[in-house]
């Protein structure tokens, strides 16, 4: 696993206490791709804490951005979400 996807996954497991993160990293995708020269990475999440409950996607994705707000800068490139409540998981 690589040094970035331990960061974000500490990052995010500091800000959410999810009961699931997972986390790929996706920027062998995108091989010349603009972004993919500053070397910044793409990732795609899914993640499930109880701090998504009563909130609307966007609410949601804003609170990811935030927790990631430094990395989003540097490290992150673009970064595909879905975040859930526990209630929306079977």
């Amino acid at each position: 696993m690589n040094a970035r996807v331990d960061r974000i996954r500490a990052r995010l497991a500091d800000s959410f206490s999810p009961l699931a993160c997972e986390l790929e990293d996706e920027s062998h995708l995108h091989a010349g791709h603009a972004g993919a020269a500053s070397g910044a990475g793409h990732f795609r999440l899914r993640i499930v804490s109880d701090r998504f409950a009563g909130l609307n996607r966007i609410a949601r994705h804003r609170l990811v951005y935030d927790s990631l707000r430094d990395m989003m800068t540097s490290e992150i490139h673009a970064l595909n979400i879905i975040a859930l409540a526990p209630s929306e998981v079977e």
